[in-house]
């Protein structure tokens, strides 16, 4: 077990690169920061000299892998960072310098059933892509098919395993001073920032993810998965369909090649509702650098380390809201609130409401080239807060994918209004569901699965009857010691007095953890 003065340590030592980077400033003037934690800062930045304009995008890059990860997750919450961090940390590319071809070789060779000689008729060993987690390399292999392969970064998996841990220490320390600390749960962000992250580093998981949702996604026209090679794919290497094709991004070169970029951006939207809303299962890493246009139009998105999923009550409930908002219906969209659980019972309803009127009006009926997205979340999370609204960290991959693929939307058609698109869409899916047709036939299956359970219903009932609120069981939390309730060894104080006495000096063996 890893001990707190090396948490510590960690922690002054990313603390100080945030502060070289003016990171730190927001977090001291925040209100809602607790006081040991402005103390905490005060001490990480002793000595450093701080810009005036704070670039959190390249803090979280020079601290690590692991840190762009915890940054993309914060992006999507500006009601921890506040509004301008999550806006500078939308722009965190996942992108760094490539390791070494010679070792990225070897673990492709020791990593599959058979040598890479035997398996690949050549690999290219300038990378096309260089991310946190993994390269990748373009490639032929024995029996002629182009290919891309993508290997994971040695050593990766061990350190981001010591760099979570500190997290999870460091969470659960916030958590434990109460207030709005507690309520915004920062060791559930944690959690699930890990479970994903351990998704991403096995890439059987992103292979079977990559096929899960090509099967899904078969019948879409103008939508396309590259196809996995299973026989060169282990939890190291992946090996898939080479892609062709152009980025997403590059707006000039779609105009050049005749693509209708309106129809386009429209196709993202209603692909992204299908997976999230139709399916319940979501590409949930849609940035700009893995979405791919071929010559025929068809955008064929890449990198499934990071999937989303929802479970058919929370897009029931999704869905209307979704609908209650394009439509100004905000008195269902209340109360959907209040059935989910989100919002505690003890506030009204109506209340709520007008709430989210005062929100809403304002944004219906515009392009998003019109509205102050920051106005906006301001007001949607001082709502949050108003109403004693927890956290939801299910909810946080879709959050975090609507973001994204509003971003790409609004870039290929600046004048896009995302409520116009998302609201047949909706619309159709919200009569498809619940409407008389599919609610006998939903009954009827219900009727004919309950007689077969005849013989065990009396010790399966609970599990027939409906679940409260709309989160899923959030998963556990590892126990972390909390410093001021050890009693050996001399106490806490030791381990701030090291601290102290850390940031002072700066001494460069302390940093280099």
């Amino acid at each position: 077990m890893t001990r707190p003065v090396t948490h510590i340590l960690r922690l002054l030592k990313w603390g100080r690169i945030l502060a070289r980077h003016g990171a730190l400033r927001a977090i001291e003037a925040d209100r809602n920061t607790p006081p040991q934690v402005k103390r905490l800062c005060r001490i990480a930045r002793f000595g450093t000299v701080q810009p005036k304009v704070p670039d959190y995008a390249g803090a979280f890059r020079a601290i690590g892998p692991a840190a762009i990860k915890l940054g993309q997750t914060l992006a999507t919450r500006p009601d921890i960072i506040g509004v301008e961090a999550a806006h500078n940390l939308l722009t965190l590319q996942d992108q760094l310098p490539p390791a070494p071809f010679e070792a990225v070789y070897a673990q492709i060779d020791t990593s599959l059933n058979k040598p890479a000689n035997e398996l690949f008729e050549y690999i290219n060993p300038e990378a096309v892509g260089s991310a946190s987690i993994a390269q990748v390399y373009r490639a032929r292999t024995t029996d002629g098919k182009d290919v891309a392969v993508k290997v994971l970064r040695p050593g990766i998996r061990e350190q981001f395993a010591r760099d979570i841990e500190t997290y999870e220490w460091a969470a659960a320390h916030l958590e434990a001073l109460g207030g709005e600390a507690a309520r915004l749960r920062p060791q559930l962000v944690i959690a699930n920032l890990k479970r994903w992250t351990l998704r991403e580093l096995d890439l059987r998981r992103e292979a079977a993810s990559a096929s899960e949702l090509k099967d899904a996604m078969v019948a879409v026209d103008g939508y396309s998965i590259p196809a996995i090679d299973w026989d060169r794919t282990s939890g190291r290497v992946l090996t898939l369909e080479w892609v062709d094709g152009i980025k997403i991004s590059d707006i000039e070169a779609l105009k050049a090649a005749g693509h209708d970029l309106n129809k386009m951006a429209e196709k993202l939207v209603l692909t992204f509702l299908r997976q999230a809303i139709s399916e319940g299962y979501f590409h949930a890493d849609m940035h700009q650098g893995n979405l791919f246009v071929r010559a025929d139009g068809t955008i064929v998105a890449i990198d499934f380390g990071i999937m989303g999923r929802i479970n058919r009550q929370a897009r029931f409930w999704l869905a209307e809201i979704l609908y209650g908002l394009t439509t100004g219906n905000y008195k269902r969209v209340a109360e959907i609130h209040f059935e989910a659980q989100y919002v505690p019972s003890y506030h009204n309803v109506d209340e709520f409401a007008t709430a989210l009127r005062a929100v809403g009006e304002p944004t219906r009926g515009k392009p998003v080239s019109e509205l102050s997205v920051g106005q906006m979340l301001d007001s949607l999370f001082a709502i949050t807060r108003d109403f004693d609204m927890q956290t939801q960290p299910h909810l946080l991959l879709l959050q975090k994918t609507m973001v994204m693929v509003e971003g790409i939307a609004t870039s290929l058609n600046p004048a896009i209004n995302m409520w116009d698109v998302a609201a047949p869409f909706v619309r159709d899916w919200i009569r498809g569901e619940l409407g008389p047709e599919a609610m006998l036939a939903d009954g009827i299956k219900k009727q004919a699965d309950t007689l077969k359970m005849i013989p065990d219903i009396i010790r399966r009932l609970d599990e027939q009857l409906p679940r409260k609120g709309g989160a899923p069981e959030p998963p556990p939390l590892p126990h972390v010691e909390l410093i001021w309730e050890r009693r050996a060894g001399g106490g806490w104080w030791r381990y701030a007095l090291v601290a102290v006495v850390a940031a002072a000096t700066g001494a460069a063996g302390m940093w280099a953890l």
